[in-house]
């Protein structure tokens, strides 16, 4: 799918400015003249937040500011990849700041450098596209997780502190053999070959994992 940039500005010569910028550059995007129509596109277009995209927004608009539409976002979509750039004039620095702290991708202060913008939307929209991968990886192991039954769970967390089968065997009063059985039935529905892969796509620290 192609990516997304999503342009927020209530002055409508700049915000036409700014989309032949784009436009220029190859990188066409989709206009709203407030943050009240972007926040009803979004409820109404799910599918964009399986895509690449990235948001220039004004911080500074009539009615909805920038900052509370990227806060409704963040509440009404948590996780989301959506990759927000803010447009910001002097005196709005520490929000926008504050914007950043709570997941906003960067901020440009007017008046706008061309070549700068364009460079962080493409930068943005790889940072989107990081996340979404990221996103789909997580899904993919969670879902591994959930194929295991309550003891390979409890073998897998043993396995993974880097205990070692008879120490699995004697802390859940199991058979070594019955282990072994349990550890072979993790490693195939999580995918891996290792107690140190196991560790690493489970995000654990993979030093202390051995393989015996």
């Amino acid at each position: 799918m192609n990516p997304l940039v999503f342009l927020i500005e209530d002055d409508p010569a700049l915000r036409d400015a700014l989309a032949l910028l784009l436009l220029s550059r190859g990188l066409g995007c989709q206009s709203f003249d407030s943050a009240e129509a972007f926040l009803a596109s979004l409820a109404t277009h799910p599918e964009w937040f399986e895509q690449a995209a990235c948001a220039v927004m004004d911080v500074r608009m009539q009615r909805v500011s920038g900052i509370e539409a990227f806060a409704r976002i963040n509440a009404s979509f948590p996780g989301h990849a959506l990759a927000v750039i803010f447009l910001t004039g002097h005196g709005d620095i520490g929000m926008a700041v504050q914007a950043l702290k709570d997941g906003a991708f960067d901020f440009l202060e007017k008046p706008l450098n061309d070549n700068r913008l364009v460079d962080r939307v493409e930068q943005a929209l790889v940072t989107s596209q990081r996340r979404i991968e990221q996103q789909s990886r997580q899904r993919d192991i969670t879902q591994r997780v959930t194929r295991l039954s309550t003891r390979e769970r409890e073998v897998m967390e043993l396995i993974v502190a880097g205990k070692l089968n008879k120490v699995v065997a004697g802390e859940l009063g199991i058979s070594m053999r019955t282990v072994e059985v349990h550890r072979a039935s993790v490693f195939e529905k999580m995918q891996v070959r290792s107690a140190v892969e196991l560790a690493n796509l489970l995000g654990r620290d993979a030093t202390q994992a051995k393989d015996a």
